[in-house]
């Protein structure tokens, strides 16, 4: 009986070191153990147990696990200041991971919880980021912080959101803005001012383009005329040879045969004369207008 009695707490004791004395750790995840209020340390440093089944004291030792993966938070809506001490709306998001366990469990925990820690850490990141960005925005005008490459901007404020909240064993992936908008009570002022520099700069633009067309057209009849001028000259040029060439093979053909030339000539006349039935001619019979009329 004793034996069984023996055998029994045996069993008794391995179900219940089974039960509170291992401790799984999945693969988006890491541990601490916290032993009465202290951290569980290898070689002076406190021990960070990675995915896998682990052993630990039942009832004195209390394990906290703590999320790997991407987190992301998301800001409400923060009204920032710019040079111009004008306000603006921002709404932005932060992406950020635990890079340091157990200097996150002690800067932002402490109490054995590692979700207040998280919570904690949250509103730490998001005051942090809204620190950095009044800080970035206070030196840029609205329109700068409208017009300016956005990258650029990010990439500035996730760099010194991670410096100030590397202490706290987080680094921080990204910063991005989703919506920057004027306040109801501003933004119609600023919309009429932007406006109106808008239709200024549209003005001067159609100013100098219609100078510039002016210069053109100037140009174009300036040369339009030069053309017509050089056209007009080398057509003339081409007439008188033309006119010259027409009188030199007259000339030719009269000195070749004077009576075929003259009878020539007379036939055309006739031509041009005899062309309406309605025409009416007077002249004397014997005119030298009909003189070949009577030839045989």
């Amino acid at each position: 009986m004793r034996g069984l009695s023996i055998a029994a707490i045996a069993i008794l004791v391995g179900l219940l070191f089974t039960k509170w004395g291992l401790f799984t750790v999945h693969e988006t995840e890491r541990a601490l153990v916290v032993r009465l209020g202290r951290l569980q340390e290898v070689n002076s440093q406190a021990r960070v147990y990675q995915p896998g089944l682990h052993f630990k004291l039942p009832f004195i030792d209390d394990v906290l696990y703590f999320d790997t993966r991407l987190q992301m938070s998301e800001l409400p809506s923060a009204r920032i200041l710019t040079v111009e001490k004008k306000d603006l709306i921002v709404d932005l998001f932060v992406k950020w991971k635990i890079e340091n366990f157990p200097l996150f469990y002690k800067s932002t925990s402490g109490s054995g919880n590692a979700r207040d820690g998280k919570d904690r850490a949250t509103l730490l990141l998001n005051q942090k980021v809204i620190d950095s960005l009044r800080a970035a925005f206070g030196q840029k005008t609205i329109r700068e912080v409208v017009s300016e490459n956005r990258s650029q901007l990010m990439n500035g404020l996730k760099n010194d959101t991670d410096k100030i909240v590397s202490g706290f064993g987080i680094r921080v992936v990204d910063v991005r803005i989703k919506r920057i908008d004027l306040p109801q009570e501003v933004s119609g002022a600023v919309f009429d001012r932007m406006r109106s520099e808008r239709k200024q700069f549209a003005a001067e633009i159609r100013a100098n383009g219609e100078a510039k067309g002016e210069s053109i057209r100037a140009k174009a009849d300036r040369e339009k005329r030069i053309l017509l001028a050089d056209a007009k000259m080398r057509s003339e040029k081409i007439r008188g040879e033309g006119d010259a060439m027409s009188v030199q093979i007259l000339a030719d053909t009269y000195n070749k045969s004077p009576e075929f030339f003259e009878f020539y000539r007379s036939l055309e006349a006739y031509k041009q004369i005899f062309q309406d039935r309605k025409d009416l001619l007077i002249l004397s019979p014997d005119s030298e207008f009909f003189k070949y009329f009577g030839q045989k």
